[in-house]
C-alpha cells in the first residue's frame, strides 16, 4: 500500500532554488483566520453536542480539507456525523461578520513578486466558496494565475493540488515553492517534490514546521521577498538563520 511520507521520512533540507511559481497556503499564511477558524469548530461542536476540544487540537488540524479535518477531531464518529458537524460548521463560517484580516505586508508581497515576474498560486483547505468570498473581499485574486482547493482536489498532505498547478501553469515541481504555516503544507510540497517554506505566525508550532523539514522557515510574510531575491543572487540564509528572531 502506498503511503505518504511522515516527517521521519523526511531527508535533511537543501538550499531552495530560485522559483517560477510561489503557491501560497491561504488560511494563518496570508489572512489572520486561525482564531476565527478555531471559534467557529468550537460552536459547530457544541452545536452537535460533540465532546469539546482544545484550541490547540481544533489548531493543529488547520489546513487539512474540512472533512478530513473533522474526522481528525473525532475519529470514532460515524460517516452521518461527519457530515453533520461539516454543516454546522459551514453555518457558522459563512455567518461571520467581521472582516477578514491579512498578516502584514500580504499585499506588498504579492505585488512585488508578480511586478518580478514570479508566477504565483494558492493552495488551500477551504472550500470553493470560501476561497472565492476570501478573494473577493481582500482583493487580492488579480494576484494569482490559478487556485486549488481541497473539495476541487483532496486535502493536503496529498500532492494532487500541486501536481494540477504545475501542469496548469507549465512549471516543473522542482522550480515551485509552497509557503505555508502547517505542516500538512510542507509534507504535501515534500510529496509533490517541490521545495517547502514555511513560516510561523500560523496554526503550527514552530518546532512542528522544524520537523517537517523546510528548506526555510520565515517568521513573517516580508521576509519571503528577501528570501526570493536571495536564491536569485545565491547569497541565501539556512533554514535555522531564517527563523532566527
Amino acid at each position: 500500500m502506498n503511503r505518504h511520507p511522515t516527517t521521519d521520512d523526511l531527508a535533511p533540507p537543501a538550499r531552495l532554488r530560485p522559483p517560477q511559481l510561489i503557491v501560497f497556503d491561504w488560511d494563518g499564511t496570508l489572512v489572520q483566520s486561525t482564531g476565527h477558524i478555531v471559534r467557529c469548530f468550537e460552536q459547530a461542536i457544541a452545536a452537535e453536542a460533540l465532546p469539546a476540544r482544545s484550541p490547540r487540537a481544533i489548531a493543529n488540524i488547520i489546513g487539512l480539507g474540512l472533512v478530513e479535518a473533522c474526522q481528525t477531531l473525532f475519529p470514532d464518529i460515524s460517516a452521518g456525523q461527519v457530515s453533520a458537524l461539516v454543516e454546522a460548521y459551514r453555518r457558522v463560517y459563512f455567518q461571520r461578520t467581521d472582516r477578514l484580516e491579512l498578516y502584514p505586508g500580504a499585499e506588498a508581497l504579492l505585488r512585488a513578486l508578480r511586478e518580478a515576474g514570479c508566477f504565483l498560486a494558492i493552495a488551500t483547505g477551504k472550500s470553493n466558496r470560501g476561497l472565492r468570498e476570501a478573494l473577493e473581499e481582500t482583493g487580492l485574486g488579480h494576484y494569482f494565475l490559478a487556485t486549488r482547493t481541497a473539495e476541487q482536489t483532496v486535502s493536503k498532505p496529498a500532492p494532487l493540488m500541486l501536481f494540477e498547478l504545475f501542469d496548469e501553469l507549465g512549471v516543473l515541481a522542482k522550480d515551485a515553492w509552497m509557503v505555508g504555516d502547517t505542516d500538512f503544507d510542507l509534507l504535501m510540497a515534500h510529496n509533490a517534490g517541490c521545495q517547502a517554506v514555511a513560516i510561523t505566525h500560523g496554526a503550527h508550532e514552530t518546532d512542528r514546521l522544524h520537523a517537517a523539514r523546510p528548506q526555510a522557515v520565515i517568521t513573517e510574510l516580508n521576509e519571503l521577498l528577501g528570501l526570493y531575491h536571495a536564491t536569485l543572487t545565491d547569497t541565501q540564509p539556512t533554514a535555522t538563520e531564517v527563523s532566527r528572531p
